[in-house]
């Protein structure tokens, strides 16, 4: 299954397979992803827990325990290096410092035990051929362009002084610090509430801009990658589904699973109305799927959709889809938004 490579990729991962290997069975958490990202642009991955999206982006990284995980195919090629081949001093040289994370929850991701301004400047004193004090002074700076108050003196603190907004500030400026070419932020918003959560894509928007990053976002709410990414894509059972432009993504949807994600968007519901849930549950992912993973639970599946491969294919400029009946034009979803709108009148 592949995507297009950007035509100025910064990173470019093909074909990657991570399963886990586990006394109950082997979990195929990522089965065949394909994806590119180019310099300076923002690329979603959405879909729901357990579709592999946290555990592909931890495979770039090389930070999946190897047992009971393993590679079982794949490249991700950044700049020239493939990072899931790479020996440890290559990997060491980009993780952290071109390329950095920022990770779900950042009360388990800070150390209890250190100050948050070691935290914050180890990036540096790893990568950088600077003194203690410099990457001190450098810390202060990235804690302030975060929007940290008092910068100076919250170096001194530990992680449990801060709020969550607090920590998860704390977690990019620690990402950011050696300005990296690209970061991949991991639901970096979930245990946030909607006010902070606005400041902190905010935030990230205005330092990608600043410094031309890079972002993967990881998450689970489709709702923030239509404001926030240029193109994304859907995952479901360790598959690529759809990759599309945003745009394009939820006004021309090619995947019944993305049109039941948008359906399912409360602020489409209409007040008073039941809210929309996509009927039955993922796939068993320690089972082989012959066909479609959406089919058991899709309102347009056929036979042929349980047991044909489907991959992923362009069926409109720049835009790509794995189920069978929109490749064989025999079905046309409509946006979730003209569903509703229907419906309401």
């Amino acid at each position: 299954m592949r995507s297009p490579m950007h035509s100025e990729a910064l990173l470019h991962v093909d074909d990657l397979r991570t399963y886990f290997h586990t006394r109950a069975g082997t979990v195929r958490a990522v089965d065949g992803v394909s994806f590119s990202i180019g310099k300076g642009e923002t690329l979603g991955i959405v879909g729901e827990s357990g579709s592999g999206k946290s555990v592909a982006c931890y495979s770039i990284l090389r930070l999946i325990p190897q047992p009971p995980g393993r590679f079982e195919s794949g490249r991700a090629m950044f700049d020239r290096v493939d990072l899931l081949h790479c020996s440890d001093r290559e990997l060491q040289a980009i993780r952290g410092n071109r390329l950095s994370m920022i990770f779900q929850d950042p009360m388990t991701s800070l150390n209890p035990y250190m100050r948050i301004g070691d935290q914050v400047i180890e990036p540096l004193l790893i990568h950088r051929d600077v003194s203690r004090a410099k990457a001190w002074a450098l810390g202060v700076s990235a804690l302030r362009e975060v929007g940290i108050q008092d910068a100076e003196n919250r170096m001194r603190s530990y992680p449990h002084e801060f709020s969550g907004g607090m920590r998860q500030r704390v977690m990019i400026a620690m990402a950011l610090i050696t300005k990296p070419e690209l970061l991949i932020a991991d639901e970096p918003t979930t245990a946030l509430d909607v006010t902070v959560q606005a400041q902190i894509l905010e935030l990230l928007g205005k330092m990608q801009e600043e410094r031309g990053t890079a972002v993967i976002f990881i998450t689970h709410d489709i709702g923030i990658v239509s404001g926030f990414c240029d193109r994304a894509l859907v995952m479901y059972a360790g598959r690529v589904l759809e990759a599309a432009p945003t745009a394009l993504l939820f006004y021309e949807p090619k995947h019944p699973y993305n049109q039941a994600l948008q359906r399912a968007i409360p602020a489409l519901n209409a007040t008073g109305r039941e809210l929309y849930t996509i009927p039955g549950a993922p796939p068993d992912a320690s089972k082989s799927i012959a066909g479609c993973p959406f089919a058991a639970r899709c309102e347009y599946a056929l036979e042929k959709c349980l047991s044909s491969e489907i991959l992923l294919k362009e069926v409109a400029p720049q835009h790509f889809s794995a189920c069978l009946r929109v490749q064989l034009g025999e079905i046309d979803l409509t946006p979730a938004s003209a569903v509703e709108l229907s419906a309401n009148n």
